[in-house]
């Protein structure tokens, strides 16, 4: 079966984070291709070894990606979480926890 999925790849210090935001699986690169090659392998070994059940309960078929405009006038206190939040931020925040950099491969 082929999945149609969402790769979003972020600048982390030296290397590049890929995250999968349909089954929330993220894997790492030096670079933005390695990241892609590494998510899409994080993706096929999920599909390979997951159960039906949590195949079905972690993936979100409505993954909707926009640019917003956010504007930096008014109380600077009430932008300031925003500003700090990531990706990662918030996977730490619901425990998911944070992929580790490396310069090895995995």
């Amino acid at each position: 079966m082929i999945h149609q999925l969402t790769a979003i790849i972020e600048r982390e210090n030296d290397g590049y984070v890929a995250l999968c935001p349909e089954v929330d699986v993220a894997s790492q690169g030096a670079s933005v291709e390695e990241a892609r090659d590494n998510l899409r392998e994080a993706l096929e070994l999920f599909f390979e070894t997951a159960s039906s059940q949590e195949v079905k309960e972690r993936l979100h078929r409505e993954v909707f990606i926009t640019h917003l405009e956010v504007g930096t006038e008014g109380p600077r206190n009430a932008l300031r979480p925003l500003c700090r939040a990531s990706w990662w931020n918030i996977l730490d925040n619901i425990g998911l926890g944070r992929p580790q950099l490396t310069n090895s491969p995995p």
